[in-house]
């Protein structure tokens, strides 16, 4: 009987070791969800943030492309 109680004591301890295992990979699991969620959350901000750059850029751009021979001449001339 000494042997089976052993044994039984050992399973126990192993089915806790298993708990507390899991127990962590749980916490682990749900803390990479939320680094994820605020990832894709700075992502669609980032993403929104260039498009609209890149429209001003677009705006910009014929004003920057011309000569000095296509700029109007300032209103005083």
């Amino acid at each position: 009987m000494g042997v089976d109680m052993t044994s039984e004591e050992t399973m126990k301890e192993r089915i806790i070791e298993l708990e507390l295992r899991f127990m962590q990979q749980e916490h682990t699991i749900q803390e990479l969800n939320d680094t994820v969620c605020r990832q894709e959350l700075t992502i669609e901000r980032l993403v929104r943030e260039q498009s609209l750059i890149r429209e001003q850029l677009r705006l910009l751009a014929p004003s920057i492309n011309r000569s000095d021979e296509e700029e109007e001449p300032p209103p005083h001339y």
